[in-house]
């Protein structure tokens, strides 16, 4: 089996938006992410997406509408020749102390008890916390510049913070890192 790779959603496959991505309308693909995915699946990687819905606990969204659009999400991979993505969500407020919200690790370690995979891989990512979540998971990291990436980089720079191991355009560049021996 080759080296996971986990991915955050909004800003790295579909567009982030600042009111929160609602509705099954509301998901929109970055252009090349589902096709970039899907070639990853072809490359025999496994695809695990986890995403911080903290909308849920805000009263925004129902996890409901969280599955709908993940269905749609399901739908598009499919299409693409992409027969399995493990999908996890984070509906817990930031201040709930949970183990699962982004940095925690509790969404990686769910995905490598659920589906048996091997230690390591790469977490693609538009958030410094995505960049930490991936150090302490022991995964090689890659900041997208695509969604919140951009000013996300900034803030890691200013503050001084750990530099993500790669940083690129978007999750379509993203794929010469990953499928680059």
């Amino acid at each position: 089996m080759k080296l996971p790779v986990f991915l955050d959603r909004d800003g790295v496959i579909n567009t982030n938006r600042a009111d929160y991505v609602k509705t099954p309308a509301e998901w929109m693909p970055i252009p090349g992410a589902i096709s970039a995915m899907a070639e990853l699946h072809r490359a025999g990687h496994p695809l695990v997406v986890v995403t911080n819905q903290s909308g849920i606990a805000r009263g925004y969204y129902t996890a409901e509408a969280v599955e709908q659009i993940h269905r749609v999400m399901r739908s598009a991979l499919k299409a693409a020749g992409v027969d399995s993505v493990h999908v996890l969500f984070c509906p817990h407020h930031p201040q709930d102390g949970c183990t699962c919200r982004k940095p925690e690790t509790g969404m990686v370690k769910q995905a490598v008890s659920d589906l048996g995979l091997p230690a390591g891989g790469w977490m693609v990512g538009d958030a410094d916390s995505d960049m930490e979540l991936g150090r302490r998971s022991g995964l090689t990291t890659i900041l997208v510049l695509s969604g919140r990436g951009r000013d996300q980089l900034e803030i890691i720079k200013a503050e001084n913070l750990v530099m993500p191991d790669h940083v690129t355009g978007s999750l379509v560049s993203a794929l010469d890192i990953i499928l680059t021996p």
